[in-house]
């Protein structure tokens, strides 16, 4: 450690100011009664030995203790992510410790402070959530940790060098979360309906022996004869359908709702809704568009096909511009050859927005399964609950009430025009179009 290093882990706390406080007032009442006069000259050498033993008690020892942080290889978009600070006292001494990390600048958090007791010789875990709104790259500095002893009156510095940038992905969290729960049959508790099979689905799968809660329907009689017992025929869902997320980048996805844009809220949609799609052993690929076509990934099954989906979602940012539907329909039209499900993630506010492009939607679904999903403002919404007082509130209240009824007549037109349609919140969004998914393979509709 340099002298100017030296120097600058010295730092005086609230206590030295009191002391020196103190000592002031015993002299100006030793000026008034003289036989205190020695009061404030013994209370300064006091104050004077007790700061030298508090320096040597945290000084005497070079490495009082050792740090370590503890970060995820990636962060979750939209998510918690535990991040831990392992300290480990190396002095036979008791610290007070005030820990303090530099965190990535997204986060705007200036005042993160942790207080601790180190016990001598012992270790302590520190942890912390944080939650990240933006996907991209995000650069930890250093941790700070200020030690004082019982004394209390000076606090030495320790500038642990471990900056390091961590990457935000889309949120992968919520994805395995639903990966757990599908394995254990516990979807429901997060909103993912059980739908009922309309028929039986056209896969043959095999011959099997009747159990009892079998469909008679599926009874094989001639396999049964030769048997001499009751065979039945087994259908699986039907596999290997193409599914692909498309996921407008243009100037409406800016939109923030609950800290997150609506281009997120689309991507962390697109990630689950893939996942899901993979499991039920559909083939699943990607597009992103605005002006132009940013990304394509054709529609496979095979084990990377997530890794490849997570990586290109990661680097999706919107544009300022309006989308170009006429290019998007152009590259499905000459990418996709087979009948597939579209599932666009967009946004019409307005009727005449989906006036716009509603031909270029109506020629996609002439050759595929379209579903557009787009979004209720739960904003407008909430200015709905409020009581009119005022002219201004009702002229706020009607405004808001026309925006809805838009949004509905936006719905109703586009089913007219043969395309499937999903107006959620952005909150459900996940939920809602895993269900239609689910709903549509169900029904045989892909």
């Amino acid at each position: 450690m340099g002298l100017k290093s030296f120097f600058k882990s010295i730092f005086i706390t609230n206590r030295v100011y009191i002391a020196i406080g103190v000592v002031i007032v015993l002299f100006v009442l030793a000026f008034f009664i003289p036989s205190l006069h020695m009061v404030p000259r013994i209370a300064i050498l006091l104050v004077l030995f007790f700061c030298l033993l508090d320096f040597v008690l945290l000084y005497f020892k070079k490495k009082p203790l050792s740090v370590v942080r503890e970060l995820p290889e990636r962060l979750s978009n939209g998510d918690e992510n535990g991040i831990k600070i392992m300290i480990s006292s190396l002095v036979n001494l008791s610290l007070q410790l005030e820990v303090i990390e530099e965190l990535p600048f997204q986060f705007q958090k200036r005042d993160f402070q942790i207080k601790k007791l180190l016990p001598a010789y012992a270790d302590i875990s520190l942890q912390y959530q944080l939650v990240p709104v933006e996907r991209g790259e995000y650069a930890f500095g250093r941790t700070l940790v200020y030690l004082s002893t019982v004394i209390g009156l000076l606090q030495r510095q320790i500038a642990i060098q471990n900056s390091v940038v961590v990457p935000t992905y889309p949120s992968f969290k919520k994805m395995q979360r639903f990966s757990l729960l599908a394995i254990s049959n516990r979807l429901t508790e997060i909103g993912v309906k059980q739908v009922r099979k309309m028929g039986q689905s056209s896969e043959f799968e095999q011959i099997k022996d009747y159990v009892k809660g079998d469909d008679i329907r599926t009874v094989n009689w001639k396999a049964s004869a030769r048997k001499n017992q009751l065979m039945v025929n087994n259908y699986t869902d039907e596999k290997s359908q193409q599914i692909y997320c498309i996921i407008n980048k243009g100037r409406v996805m800016k939109m923030p709702f609950e800290g997150l844009s609506l281009l997120d809220h689309a991507i962390n949609a697109s990630l689950v809704l893939t996942n899901v799609a993979l499991g039920k052993k559909d083939k699943a690929g990607l597009i992103t568009f605005s002006q132009k076509t940013n990304t394509f990934l054709p529609a496979d099954s095979k084990p990377t096909q997530m890794n490849f989906i997570l990586e290109n979602l990661y680097k999706q940012e919107t544009g300022f511009l309006e989308s170009d539907f006429e290019k998007l329909y152009a590259l499905i039209r000459t990418r996709i050859t087979h009948r597939s499900l579209l599932v666009l993630f967009t946004n019409f506010e307005t009727y005449s927005a989906m006036e716009r492009e509603i031909p270029f939607l109506k020629k996609m679904a002439a050759h595929h399964l379209l579903m557009v999903v787009f979004f209720e403002n739960t904003e407008v919404k909430k200015l709905l609950e409020n009581e009119s007082v005022s002219v201004e509130q009702v002229y706020t209240k009607t405004i808001a009430e026309k925006s809805i009824f838009e949004k509905k007549k936006i719905v109703k037109e586009l089913n007219n025009n043969g395309i499937l349609t999903l107006l959620t919140t952005p909150k459900e969004l996940t939920i809602n179009a895993v269900n239609r998914y689910l709903e549509l393979k169900m029904r045989r509709a892909i």
